[in-house]
């Protein structure tokens, strides 16, 4: 009876979940407010930062809280600039305020000056959910700049679209680069909070240190639920289709195969002008977030995803190499098909060896089960959300 009783509350609470918005942290300013007052203040944030239509920056600057400066990630402030493209600093029009890019000549050092001049940094961006995706990386970085110069950190949490499993393999710590900086699987089903935590608790700051951390969690959200992005994170994730199959598709940036950067369906198709037996084709262009694509103005050869498979089916494929191992089987070059960022990407140098043997994806997704089990393990303490 107990069992029947507690499974009718469980679902109960499921179902009230469901049917409450969610509310990101940043629309909880009588959480965060409070901590800023009097203070000064530097936001890292694009264009993912948003209460409602208005940029945190906007929100924040209107209730008179003293902004210092804008530190903007990847792609920079307005979410426009290609992947890994230098950022100038700049101004912000509406505000006036100073927009440093941590992606511009400075980079680092410019934070590093920054932010020994504020009390508070505050932290608002829209993670996809990937290891490599390198909003987790900045925000590591900013971790450890307030760690050093005893600066407070709030993050403004918000959930992860692909929260709702955990999948590839622990990253290798020898491979440690900008995209991949925590030993975490590819996929980890975390938000940046709780990854904020754990960092904090695994002491996987520089010299093991801790910063001021405060996390303002997301309401009404557990992790199995399929979340919504209302601003694309980046201009090559246009869509949920793109961010679905990102943790499938994004191992192609270390390869000679175009993934569709260039085009109106970036991370949905994936060919080569040397791939055969394929019907399907399309032509990367320099065009706004792609100036310059792989395989630029050459038609490649390949596979259309932009409707098969279903969105259902995605959400249990997890990560996928069949897409890869298709790709490398056509060219029939050997290893020539991969370069060392594929390392860096899957994060393990066991995978790509497991694919030039001809291992499967099931095969090679099985290698790092373990990986999965212990994370979860590990993971447990630092969740803020129902799993």
């Amino acid at each position: 009876m107990k069992k029947v009783v507690f499974a009718i509350a469980f679902w109960f609470t499921i179902f009230n979940l469901s049917a409450l918005k969610i509310l990101v942290g940043a629309e909880q300013p009588n959480t965060y407010l409070p901590l800023l007052e009097s203070k000064n203040i530097a936001v890292l944030t694009n264009q993912t930062g948003r209460i409602g239509d208005e940029n945190i920056v906007d929100f924040l600057h209107s209730k008179k809280i003293k902004i210092i400066t804008i530190f903007s990630p990847e792609h920079g402030f307005r979410g426009t600039a290609d992947a890994g493209e230098k950022v100038d600093n700049s101004i912000d029009v509406k505000t006036g305020l100073s927009i440093h890019s941590l992606y511009g000549g400075n980079g680092e050092k410019s934070m590093d000056s920054i932010i020994q001049k504020i009390d508070v940094l505050v932290f608002d961006l829209q993670d996809v959910g990937l290891r490599y995706y390198t909003y987790l990386t900045t925000l590591v970085h900013a971790m450890n700049m307030c760690a050093i110069h005893n600066k407070k950190i709030i993050v403004l949490d918000r959930p992860n679209p692909n929260g709702f499993y955990v999948d590839g393999p622990i990253l290798d710590m020898k491979y440690k680069s900008g995209v991949g900086i925590l030993p975490i699987p590819v996929v980890h089903g975390m938000t940046l909070g709780e990854l904020a935590l754990m960092t904090n608790g695994e002491k996987w700051l520089k010299n093991g240190a801790k910063c001021d951390l405060t996390v303002v969690p997301c309401l009404n959200y557990t992790h199995k639920m399929r979340y919504i992005l209302p601003v694309p994170p980046s201009p090559n994730l246009p869509n949920m289709r793109s961010v679905y199959l990102y943790p499938s598709l994004c191992y192609f940036e270390a390869t000679q195969v175009s993934l569709g950067r260039g085009t109106d369906a970036p991370f949905q198709q994936f060919g080569n002008p040397l791939m055969t037996g394929y019907s399907y084709s399309f032509t990367p262009r320099s065009v706004s977030g792609a100036k310059n694509p792989p395989q630029l103005n050459q038609i490649c050869f390949g596979v259309n995803l932009q409707k098969e498979p279903t969105n259902k089916e995605l959400f249990k494929k997890g990560v996928d190499l069949s897409y890869l191992i298709e790709a490398y089987q056509n060219m029939k070059i050997g290893d020539a098909f991969f370069t060392p960022f594929f390392e860096k990407l899957i994060g393990v140098d066991y995978v790509r060896k497991m694919i030039v043997e001809g291992k499967s994806a099931s095969e090679i997704k099985s290698s790092w089960k373990n990986d999965v089990k212990k994370f979860k393990i590990k993971r447990k303490p630092y969740l803020l959300y129902p799993e």
